[in-house]
C-alpha cells in the first residue's frame, strides 16, 4: 500500500548544517580548506576558468585554414569517358572542349578509372600512372603540356 512505502533505512541522509560552530563538527572553515578562492563567498569561478592564465578558447588561431597559393586545380577526366565518347585520334584540351568533354577553361588531368581499348594521343596538362599505362597499353600516347596561370 502507498502509504506505507519508506526508503530503505540508511539511504537518505540529512544534510550537514555547516559554519554553526566548532562543536557543532562544521566551524572555523566549513569544510572548504584554508585560504584561496574556493574558500570565499560569492559565485565562484567561471567554466573554463584558468586562473588568470589566457583560457585555452582565447590562445586558438582565429582564422581557419591555409590556402595554397601555388595549387592547380585541375579539371578531372577518367579514361571511361574517353572510351565512350571518342574515335580513335589526336586530341588536347581545346578538342575535348569541343566534343564536350571538359566544361571549365581549368587545366585537365586524366585519370585512370575504367579501361582504354582506343589508340588515342592526348596532349593534357596532368595524367595520373594508371591513365597512362592504360593509353599505352592501348597503343596511344599521353603528353603532358605545363599549365599556364
Amino acid at each position: 500500500m502507498l502509504h506505507l512505502l519508506k526508503p530503505a533505512p540508511g539511504s537518505r541522509h540529512r544534510r550537514k548544517r555547516v559554519g554553526r560552530g566548532s562543536s557543532a563538527g562544521g566551524g572555523t572553515t566549513a569544510g572548504r580548506g584554508t585560504k584561496g578562492q574556493q574558500a570565499r563567498a560569492g559565485k565562484g569561478k567561471r567554466y573554463g576558468f584558468e586562473g588568470g592564465q589566457t583560457p585555452l578558447l582565447q590562445r586558438q588561431p582565429k582564422l581557419g585554414g591555409f590556402r595554397n597559393p601555388k595549387r592547380i586545380d585541375y579539371e578531372i577526366l577518367n579514361i571511361e569517358t574517353l572510351e565512350e565518347k571518342l574515335e580513335p585520334g589526336p586530341y588536347d584540351a581545346t578538342a575535348l572542349r569541343a566534343c564536350g568533354l571538359l566544361v571549365t577553361r581549368r587545366p585537365v588531368k586524366v585519370l585512370g578509372r575504367g579501361s582504354l581499348t582506343k589508340k588515342l594521343e592526348l596532349t593534357v596538362h596532368a595524367a595520373s600512372k594508371s591513365a597512362k599505362v592504360a593509353v599505352e597499353k592501348a597503343g596511344g600516347r599521353v603528353t603532358i603540356e605545363i599549365p599556364h596561370s
